[in-house]
């Protein structure tokens, strides 16, 4: 069994002459532009003491394309009133489409179509003509385009185009039902939404006119634009087909817009209330994510970039952002697990996908199967695999090194759709151990608090950022005095981003998170973070998943879905190996068999609410049912209350 902390790869001795990220040092050294230095360490602390050199370089290194000069790079090291690079107009778009050659851009595979592929000229010329048909339509800067629709290179196109005239982006996917939409969508009012008249998703197709047909009662929007995936029947309300939007050819331009122009929106959960609006700018998104794919990720012209995501999840965006660094991204719209869990991993050797990013549920679901893709698919190409969405096991770790290949990155991150960024991240130049994080990202000031809010080592404390980020949220939707966005993140320690996450920080920089603050367990001061608790139930081949709650009476009750029939033999085994893995505290007092563990749509469980139904609430008064990826799993969980 693989150890926590147990190091499973290094850096070669080349890489710092190999790697983008060893390049940018270089670079930084020779020209002036920053300080000489030799290890990931030493160039983070820099990145985090020197906003303003650090963020000037990262322009001038990618040379971001800017049709007016930046007075300042950012007004104040202050959060959350700063502003970055005042005075500048750039484009996101423009730096998303900055290659035009026959390369290819886009492979996009799915359970309805064959195989696409398009490439950057033709990527440039479709989005030219998309943003001809916004423009036929009335769309401009500042107004809203919405898509209800899967993750296909239309939607990237259609999002380009937006983007390319200073308009706002904002999508679901197919299987947001009709309240999580309008909830969403509601807020910003779209001038034109792009929708499917269904997908498909394990062998199954999904009619999706009713919901839209409902959908567009509450929901004023002006046209939409209309692609037939399923090729049924047109629907029941006037549309536009994709085929006449399209039809009109030009070259792509770009609007210039102000640094801090908003770009899209993307959203909270929305589990306990209306999904907040966070709305990002295309500056702060361009130069961030600029430094993730290139630095982090060592993304380049050569490179197949590929992260399974929805258009509803933050990693949708990261994902088609690879298009900036001149890496092909590869799409996949479907089930990951249909129809078997080899369906990605032989895709990733049919496509050479050299970065391949996906969720720790669906690398733990693997290797519970007892999976091994190395084995059975070529995978050679393969350099680099992603990991986010929930901690990653020691155990988890240990399955792709032995079943997947003993020679890549395996970069376990973590951040959120408040940044769409990863602000504890990877890097070529670390080696990686066994359940941890390698490192915090270069620019993210990451630091662990005490509850006397003092930045602690090797402990576990609340994750803070304590320097303003570019790609932090420019405003939250519906929020003029900032009230909303101020009590999200700065309530408990003022001018310091509180994420709500447990972590660890050790002196050398490397990280473990722990779950949520908020679902903490803390019996007899003994605290611990969930996925501490998780690492070692769900390593049991007898659990196939589980969720934890800590009641405000003290009791741990643990929910287990079972892999196979449960016996009191399982239970047993689960109760010892609680007690000598974690704390003789922490063995639950009691365990409950259930069907399904409940999900946010973006896969993340839900303790509070669980704990809320245990204490007397209601189902749908503890969460928006709408917001769960299975909302019926909520009301299993009445029955465990006490009579």
């Amino acid at each position: 069994m693989t150890s926590y902390g147990e190091v499973l790869w290094k850096p070669g001795p080349q890489a710092l002459i190999e790697t983008r990220i060893g390049d940018f040092m270089s670079w930084l050294a020779a020209g002036g532009h920053g300080p000489k230095t030799s290890t990931y360490q030493e160039l983070w602390e820099w990145s985090v003491t020197d906003l303003e050199g650090f963020w000037a370089a990262i322009w001038d290194y990618f040379g971001v394309m800017s049709h007016s000069e930046a007075s300042e790079v950012v007004s104040s090291p202050g959060m959350p009133a700063q502003r970055w690079f005042t005075g500048s107009t750039l484009n996101f778009a423009d730096h998303m489409l900055r290659r035009r050659d026959d390369g290819v851009a886009i492979i996009s595979h799915s359970e309805t179509r064959d195989r696409v592929e398009v490439t950057f000229a033709e990527l440039a010329a479709n989005v030219g003509a998309a943003r001809a048909g916004l423009e036929k339509l009335g769309v401009e800067a500042g107004d809203r385009v919405a898509a209800y629709a899967p993750n296909i290179p239309e939607t990237v196109t259609l999002m380009l185009a937006a983007a390319s005239l200073g308009a706002i982006w904002s999508s679901c996917a197919p299987e947001f039902g009709v309240e999580s939409v309008v909830s969403r969508f509601q807020q910003i009012k779209p001038k034109v939404l792009f929708a499917v008249d269904g997908y498909v998703y394990g062998g199954t197709s999904f009619d999706k006119v009713p919901a839209i047909t409902n959908m567009l009662d509450d929901l004023s929007v002006d046209t939409v634009v209309w692609l037939t995936y399923l090729n049924q029947d047109d629907p029941p309300f006037a549309t536009i087909s994709w085929d006449e939007f399209m039809k009109t050819e030009q070259e792509p331009s770009f609007t210039a817009v102000p640094f801090d122009h908003p770009l899209w929106v993307l959203y909270s959960s929305g589990t306990t209330g209306a999904p907040k609006g966070i709305v990002h700018g295309h500056g702060g998104i361009t130069i961030e994510l600029l430094k993730m794919h290139a630095l982090h990720g060592d993304l380049g012209d050569d490179d197949r970039f590929f992260w399974f995501s929805t258009t509803g999840w933050m990693m949708w965006n990261y994902l088609i952002s690879g298009l900036m660094v001149g890496a092909s991204i590869v799409m996949y719209d479907g089930n990951p697990g249909y129809p078997s869990l080899m369906r990605l991993w032989t895709m990733a050797a049919e496509e050479h996908i050299t970065y391949f990013g996906t969720s720790a549920p669906f690398l733990h679901a693997c290797m519970q199967e007892g999976l091994m893709p190395g084995s059975t698919a070529d995978l050679s190409k393969l350099r680099t695999i992603g990991s986010t969405g929930s901690p990653l096991s020691p155990e988890g770790f240990g399955w792709v090194y032995e079943s997947v290949h003993s020679d890549l990155l395996l970069g376990s991150v973590s951040g959120g759709t408040d940044m769409c960024t990863a602000f504890v991240a990877s890097s070529p130049l670390l080696p990686v151990r066994a359940g941890e994080l390698q490192c915090r990202a270069l620019g993210a000031s990451v630091k662990a608090f005490n509850p006397a809010g003092e930045a602690v080592f090797g402990e576990m404390g609340e994750l803070v950022i304590t320097r303003p980020m570019p790609s932090m949220p420019i405003y939250f939707w519906n929020d003029a005095d900032g009230s909303k966005y101020r009590d999200a993140y700065f309530d408990v320690y003022p001018g310091v981003w509180r994420h709500g996450d447990w972590i660890k920080i050790e002196e050398d920089g490397s990280c473990v998170i722990f779950g949520r603050s908020d679902a903490t367990l803390n019996r007899g001061g003994v605290r611990m973070g969930t996925s501490e608790f998780y690492r070692v139930v769900e390593a049991l081949a007898s659990v196939r998943d589980s969720v934890v709650v800590h009641t405000d009476d003290d009791r741990l009750l643990l929910f287990v879905v079972p892999s196979g029939t449960w016996t009191e033999s399982d239970a047993h085994t689960l109760r010892s190996t609680l007690r000598r893995e974690l704390s003789p505290r922490h063995v639950p007092d009691a365990v409950h068999i259930i069907d399904k563990v409940p999900r946010t749509l973006s896969g993340k469980k839900l303790e509070i609410p669980i704990k809320k139904i245990l204490a007397g609430t209601l189902p749908d008064e503890a969460a928006r049912l709408d917001a769960l990826a299975n909302p019926d799993s909520l009301k299993s969980f009445e029955a465990f209350r006490d009579p």
